[in-house]
């Protein structure tokens, strides 16, 4: 698992390891970088993407109630940075199925000392690394080539009324997404979101 891949706070040097899987920890605790082993052949390649028995023995126990799946057509496209406030807070389990992005999680947990920091790491159909990215933090990616398709699986269902989010470019956040406001393709939406500094304590 190269380091390099990991941005925005080095990922610590324990590696936890669990069936066929590795995990690795970041500066901020709660986002674990996972790999998966991949087996090859003249066919080409198998990998498992998810064991319930396996994840819970990487400190990860939570159960999956639904799988998520986009398609974004053009580099540069933002979707975030989302959430769901308490008590439909989503955790997510992101991983890349064709093409590359940066995906980010941004610390909103008051009392954690990381409050308002984030972690990146780049996932790609490629390299196959997943993020791990708890309930408390925000959630949004980047995307770095066409036609890039991304699946997630989380904890809890949509839930309109909890749906939520702070702005991608919001400068107190510091987050280098490798592209300008101008070149940034975003929803309605996903542009009208408020700052960090304009978000009451969620979690």
């Amino acid at each position: 698992m190269p380091n390099d891949l990991v941005q925005d706070g080095p990922a610590q040097p324990a590696v936890l390891r669990a069936g066929n899987f590795e995990a690795r920890g970041f500066a901020i605790a709660g986002p674990l970088l996972i790999s998966a082993r991949r087996f090859g052949d003249a066919r080409g390649v198998f990998a498992e993407t998810y064991s319930r028995r396996d994840f819970a023995a990487l400190g990860i126990p939570d159960e999956f109630v639904q799988d998520n799946q986009s398609v974004s057509v053009s580099i540069g496209t933002i979707r975030g940075l989302h959430f769901q406030t308490p008590p439909r807070g989503q955790g997510k389990l992101v991983r890349v199925l064709r093409g590359r992005i940066l995906d980010v999680a941004v610390d909103l947990r008051r009392a954690s000392p990381s409050f308002g920091r984030h972690v990146a790491a780049e996932l790609s159909a490629e390299n196959g690394l997943m993020l791990w990215v708890p309930v408390g933090f925000a959630h949004g990616f980047v995307t770095r080539e066409p036609d890039t398709e991304v699946a997630y699986k989380v904890t809890d269902t949509y839930a309109p009324q909890n749906d939520a989010g702070i702005a991608w470019d919001d400068p107190a956040l510091g987050i280098d997404w490798g592209v300008t406001a101008a070149e940034a393709i975003l929803s309605d939406k996903d542009s009208r979101l408020p700052r960090l500094a304009d978000l009451g304590p969620v979690f």
